[in-house]
């Protein structure tokens, strides 16, 4: 079938290098970020529109390109009508989390956040809203107890380029079915940046643990400051380390062998943190140091 791929960042690579293999690329709209989809499409001699299509800015680029499906994979933008009726048969895209739940982006760090058991992967048609249009396929993807956003995304990267070709086939053989999402039962989670990482060690050590392996590396990571240094931490475990209830939430008890910081309903360590050796501090005995 005669293919329009939009898509951004590795997840969209992969899928785009993949697919044309397989079908015809008419085109691929993607971010000025996603160097890589940029030089596979200049490499294949793929036409390639950069930015945000919508209010007819990449009007003149679909301009009599004909295409049968319209795919959206890991991509940036909402995208209007313009491009939504451009296929002959549908434009569908490919979200990671389980519709209607966790609409809006990076859905599975949200999940492991959140503390949820499991996320996955939804194909649905593409309507104006945000990840509101009919479900089409769905499958579902555990979250074990020590998983990283990495490595749910590491798990998507090996489920996404089979899960597309079913429902490429499913089309070509018109077995394409839909399901209403029920919007009742919709929650939306915004955009994140490096700087929403920082740790409030007033949180349940519970959240503190879900929040640092949600962002731990190669994400940007979850942080806090010491002496006024920011620091990194990209893995946590819980201790029995003894402690009272007065001290204040976010106070360094212990730093060797290990630092060991309070939490309202425990004391955490912190197993892996990647700069600590840029900080020079001691404990000392009246004046101990906070994670602020």
């Amino acid at each position: 079938m005669r293919l329009g791929i939009l898509c951004s960042g590795n997840l969209g690579r992969l899928v785009l290098d993949k697919l044309d293999n397989s079908h015809t690329i008419i085109f691929v709209m993607t971010d000025k970020k996603s160097v890589d989809i940029v030089e596979l499409c200049n490499k294949k001699k793929i036409a390639i529109f950069l930015g945000n299509p919508r209010e007819g800015k990449a009007s003149d680029f679909i301009h009599n390109k004909e295409i049968d499906v319209l795919i959206s994979i890991n991509y940036l933008y909402i995208i209007d009508k313009e491009l939504i009726t451009l296929p002959k048969k549908i434009a569908f895209n490919i979200h990671g989390s389980l519709l209607p739940k966790y609409r809006g982006r990076t859905p599975h760090v949200w999940a492991i956040i959140n503390n949820e058991k499991e996320t996955g992967i939804t194909a649905h048609k593409i309507d104006e809203g945000c990840d509101t249009g009919d479900i089409i396929k769905q499958i579902t993807v555990p979250i074990k107890d020590i998983d990283t956003g990495a490595d749910i995304l590491n798990k998507y990267n090996q489920l996404y380029i089979p899960f597309v070709y079913s429902i490429l086939n499913d089309i070509s053989l018109n077995k394409i079915q839909f399901l209403k999402q029920d919007h009742s039962k919709a929650t939306y989670f915004g955009k994140r940046t490096p700087e929403d990482g920082k740790i409030d060690w007033n949180w349940q050590k519970e959240r503190i643990y879900n929040w640092i392996r949600a962002q731990a590396f190669p994400y940007p990571g979850a942080f806090t400051f010491i002496k006024g240094k920011k620091i990194i931490i990209d893995e946590i475990s819980f201790s029995d380390f003894g402690y009272q209830d007065s001290i204040t939430n976010g106070q360094i008890l212990k730093i060797s062998p290990v630092v060991l910081v309070k939490a309202p309903n425990g004391v955490v360590e912190l197993s892996k943190i990647r700069n600590l050796g840029d900080i020079s501090f001691e404990i000392h005995e009246k004046t101990d140091y906070i994670c602020q």
